[in-house]
């Protein structure tokens, strides 16, 4: 059970109410005046909304088909299925620089053959992101759908949604419940499912000019198919989106962190990174089986000061439940503020939050076990690797900063910065880091999903899978459709399915806008870009062709010496002849990198 903090000092605890009622006091404002200039947009966006569903329509029997992994997107949902070894990827968006896409696909991932297929289902909710998933097993199966937005394709205005769906695994069919009393129409929020009931918390809700977040918490009941909204007592969470929430065995939920800004004046808004953490427990909840429904309870909010090595600040991070009565969360992004310009630093970091401990820890990778580690560390340090990944022991060294390049197939060079926390030392095996050093060495390098933000996250069979998500270099986005996944058992190494394509990362300046139109069936996203793609593989591999080979067990630090002309000859024709040397060099040898690891 989860230790529940006394109760603070009645003086802090009355200026703290007066915050937060404060905060409720003004969001209710907020809500009234954002919902008067919001239902002109969304009026605009329902006629746009209803063309795609005309097209939907014309879906009248459910086709599956194998199929390419999907296009690169973010802000989807991704679930395991209760009963089978799939995957399932619903909605989600893609700006590629000028044009915002949204999706309302359903695709299947199977573990076992390593292999994806789309679901043409009629009759689907109509396209969306930033919405909110969650199975259930009864009936086969179910999949659960409540809320998120849909932006025109300038990204200019927002329709969020607040109707709720349910897609039958079994029979693969939609359904939409249509029922009142529920929250509001929102994006951002979080669901989870918790003794037979749905509990979604928070969000927002954003105009052209204004948005509001929330703080309320609703209850879906799953048998009875109504809404609640419960008005728990005591303090709870400032209003916010994309927190981390999740359900303890005993029926209770803990909520983590999160984002949400302010207006401080015209036009100047201020963010803030939550990282304050709370209980919303269900008083009398899992003493007796099958009695009241949740929403009867008395719902408390109580603040958690958990122990151990907290996430450092963030927003975009993506959540799941592990093993072991752990839920996690993985990756995410700080924004700071450079002169008049924000630069993000991406993270793909895994921290996990012990439930019966109330206490975080930060995941660390192991690395493969060799056959001769194995002999020299016995039975006992084999026992003790099987474990999470966990760092106990001494308190943290300082965070890593870990630069890496990705050239793009236009010759773009992404810097991505990587902040990971340090291995902290583990002072019953100190007397094996030769031998951990010796393992990892033997090994290789590492493979690792690339820093990003608002990827989508599942779990099955204790194995996480990450896939897509987004980082920014500049003013650049760069949308990914990569596919991970980690044994959290053994925490040893990350293993790659799906390679991230260079090829998918189109861009388009604002200059280019006029080239583009905007028609309808661009929206559909997944296979339109395919037919160039064949011509462009063609020329790459031409091109290829005549890039320096790597040799017979030759090193990088050979290899770029021996081809470092050829490759500054490269990226100077790629970057014109005013491009800095510095630059040049940079682009050049980033190049060779990229060549060379794609070789060996």
């Amino acid at each position: 059970m989860l230790a529940v903090p006394q109760a603070e000092s009645m003086g802090k605890k009355s200026k703290k109410e007066k915050k937060v009622k404060g905060a409720e006091k003004t969001a209710a404002k907020m809500e009234k005046k954002v919902s008067k200039r919001a239902k002109k947009e969304e009026e605009d966006l329902e006629a746009l909304i209803a063309e795609f569903q005309t097209l939907d329509a014309k879906k009248t029997q459910i086709i599956e088909t194998a199929c390419p992994p999907p296009s690169p997107r973010l802000n989807a949902s991704l679930s395991a299925h209760p009963e089978r070894d799939e995957l399932i990827l619903f909605g989600g968006e893609y700006f590629n620089g000028q044009k915002t896409f949204l999706y309302n696909e359903l695709y299947v991932y199977n573990i076992r053959k390593n292999s994806w297929s789309k679901a043409d289902i009629p009759n689907p909710p109509p396209r969306r992101c930033a919405h909110q998933a969650a199975v259930v097993p009864q009936g086969g199966g179910q999949l659960w759908v409540f809320g998120g937005e849909f932006a025109s394709p300038d990204g200019e205005q927002f329709y969020h949604y607040k109707d709720l769906w349910v897609l039958h695994l079994a029979t693969k069919t939609w359904e939409q419940i249509k029922v009142t009393g529920g929250p509001s129409g929102r994006s951002g929020h979080r669901m989870v499912t918790c003794k037979r009931q749905l509990i979604v918390f928070g969000g927002f809700h954003e105009s052209a000019r204004d948005y509001v977040y929330y703080n309320d918490v609703y209850a879906f009941n799953l048998d009875t198919f109504t809404w609640t909204k419960l008005s728990p007592s005591g303090i709870g969470p400032a209003p916010r989106s994309g927190c981390q929430m999740a359900t303890t065995p005993e029926g209770n939920i803990i909520l983590y962190g999160g984002y949400s800004k302010q207006r401080i004046k015209k036009d100047v808004d201020k963010g803030t990174l939550h990282t304050d953490m709370f209980l919303l427990k269900a008083e009398g909840v899992g003493k007796e089986e099958g009695g009241l429904p949740l929403s009867d309870y008395k719902w408390v909010w109580n603040r958690l000061s958990p122990s151990g090595v907290k996430p450092t600040p963030r927003s975009g991070f993506s959540v799941a439940i592990g093993p072991n009565n752990r839920s996690l969360l993985f990756g995410g992004v700080h924004d700071e503020e450079e002169e008049e310009r924000i630069e993000g630093d991406f993270f793909s970091d895994i921290y996990f939050y012990d439930m019966g401990k109330n206490r975080w820890f930060p995941g660390q990778l192991k690395g493969p076990k060799s056959e001769k580690k194995k002999r020299r560390r016995g039975k006992k340090a084999e026992a003790e690797g099987s474990g999470d990944g966990e760092a106990e022991g001494q308190s943290p060294q300082g965070p890593m900063e870990i630069i890496k390049e990705v050239v793009a197939e236009d010759g773009t060079v992404m810097t991505i910065k990587q902040v990971v926390s340090a291995p902290e030392v583990e002072p019953e095996r100190s007397e094996s880091e030769d031998e951990e050093e010796a393992g990892d060495e033997a090994s290789g390098q590492q493979v690792e999903p690339c820093p990003r933000s608002n990827a989508m996250l599942a779990v099955k069979h204790g194995v996480l899978y990450v896939y897509g998500g987004m980082f920014e270099v500049g003013d650049r986005q760069f949308t990914l459709n990569d596919l991970y996944s980690i044994d959290l058992h053994k925490m040893e190494e990350w293993k790659v399915l799906v390679e991230m394509d260079p090829k998918t990362q189109e861009w388009l300046e604002e200059s280019e806008s006029d080239e583009e139109g905007d028609d309808v069936e661009g929206a559909e996203g997944g296979d339109e870009e395919a037919e160039e793609d064949s011509d462009e593989e063609s020329e790459d591999d031409e091109e290829e062709k005549q890039h320096p080979s790597v040799q017979l067990d030759e090193k990088y630090t050979d290899y770029l010496p021996r081809t470092e002309q050829y490759w500054i000859k490269l990226a100077r024709h790629n970057m014109g002849p005013d491009a800095k040397e510095k630059k040049v060099a940079k682009l050049a040898h980033a190049m060779a990198k990229t060549f060379y690891e794609g070789s060996v």
